[in-house]
């Protein structure tokens, strides 16, 4: 198939593939006449507005399907066969700019040999952000400045900053952040799932470990304001956030998280906590993943069937056929064990929540599509802009909605390149 090109008339606008899919299985209205759940229609003019902003999502996992043998990510996917949700075809249709591309590693042995596997996964997942975009050169553009993303999509490419989630692979040897830097990390998360070396995650079953960050976690902070490296506590827990604000020189972002008030979920920050994060200067990214959005019950068959599924269907490099029979697999196990799921309205409720508490500029989007996200009437990239239309109903303005798709999280990456600059020159 050829590789599909811009033709916007306003251009200014080591996860395993398989088992992101498995993960996934783990608003109320401001006015009278509440919108559908599978979000507001987006008109023409709406359409044309959405196309105007420059629209960043801070968290894609969409890295984690660039080793699928036979999945590119300029052909046009569907969701509903591979359950990929980000590929340029259906960016450009959904006016999407681009956003921070995840380099992730899910949590492993804290051991030499884990880590050295880890630091290996890590390193070839960023090595594949750059491939694929010295591959597509005039599809995309690799940001490493807060003002090259406006230059990149002024030429009519694709916007692609680089993160890291989970610093696991760094934990051994945090002069590793360097090297991730050089490589075009701009936005870094010290933890996931399960406590490490750096700090406590907001899930461990174990509960917390270090209270917050380690000694080595408060030296990955220094680092990485050093570095001009923006600090990301998605997955973290309560003191490490605490501890994050109080630490770093600059402001801290959640790059795709939710508010306890609409749903408490260990993963979900608290309004306290989230003003604590606005008076800092820093930013809460929305995620659209079902299971931190609403309720959903623990039905353990249904994870056994999962887990069973996971097994049976691991491979160091899997095919885009394995993952069409995940999709095929996991629809009989949803069909047999159903479980609610979140509507874009539930996360909505996340989002109007947010503006409402941290105020229009500490509040952006990171739906975690290709890494669990995705609601219903909001299922790939085709949906972005359903935001805008959404935010448009709700009586925000063009600029505000700006400052939702780019605006805020821009001017924090800036923050962090200014004080790298300074850096430079102390003594």
């Amino acid at each position: 198939m050829p590789q599909s090109t811009d033709t916007r008339s306003t251009p200014m606008s080591a996860r395993s593939p398989l088992g992101a899919l498995l993960l996934a299985a783990a608003c109320t209205a401001a006015f009278p006449a509440a919108p559908p759940a599978d979000g507001p229609r987006v008109s023409k003019a709406v359409r044309a507005l959405h196309e105007q902003l420059l629209t960043l999502d801070t968290h894609l996992d969409t890295p984690a399907n660039l080793p699928l043998s036979g999945w590119q990510i300029t052909r046009r996917h569907d969701v509903r066969r591979d359950g990929s949700q980000i590929d340029l075809p259906r960016m450009v249709e959904g006016g999407l700019d681009g956003g921070f591309w995840a380099i992730y590693t899910p949590q492993g042995p804290r051991t030499p040999a884990g880590e050295r596997a880890a630091r290996d996964a890590a390193l070839e997942r960023a090595v594949a952000i750059r491939e694929m975009v010295a591959a597509h050169p005039q599809q995309f553009g690799l940001a490493l400045t807060a003002d090259d993303a406006a230059r990149i999509a002024a030429q009519g490419k694709r916007i692609v900053f680089m993160s890291i989630e989970n610093s696991y692979p760094l934990e051994a040897d945090l002069s590793l952040l360097e090297t991730f830097q050089k490589l075009g990390v701009r936005l870094a998360g010290p933890v996931h799932f399960a406590n490490n070396e750096l700090a406590d995650s907001a899930t461990d079953p174990k509960g917390p470990e270090w209270h917050g960050l380690s000694e080595k976690g408060r030296a990955f902070v220094a680092e990485a304001n050093r570095l001009g490296i923006v600090i990301d506590a998605s997955h973290a827990s309560d003191a490490v956030l605490d501890q994050l604000i109080a630490l770093s020189k600059t402001p801290v972002l959640l790059s795709h998280s939710g508010l306890k008030a609409v749903f408490d979920h260990p993963r979900n920050i608290d309004d306290g906590r989230l003003k604590q994060l606005a008076a800092s200067g820093g930013v809460i990214q929305i995620n659209f993943l079902s299971g931190y959005l609403i309720a959903t019950p623990k039905i353990p068959e249904r994870q056994a069937a999962l887990e069973a599924l996971g097994k049976r269907l691991r491979k160091a490099k899997p095919t885009l056929a394995d993952r069409e029979a995940l999709i095929q697999a996991r629809a009989d196990i949803d069909k047999q064990w159903p479980l609610p799921r979140a509507t874009f309205e539930d996360a909505c409720a996340h989002l109007l929540h947010a503006i409402q508490v941290a105020g229009i500029d500490h509040v952006g989007i990171g739906a975690d599509f290709d890494g669990g996200g995705g609601v219903t009437g909001f299922e790939d990239a085709r949906d972005y802009p359903k935001i805008t239309a959404r935010l448009l109903q709700a009586g925000y303005s063009r600029d505000d909605i700006q400052k939702v798709w780019s605006g805020n999280v821009l001017r924090v990456l800036r923050a962090a390149e200014v004080q790298a600059a300074a850096a430079l020159v102390q003594p």
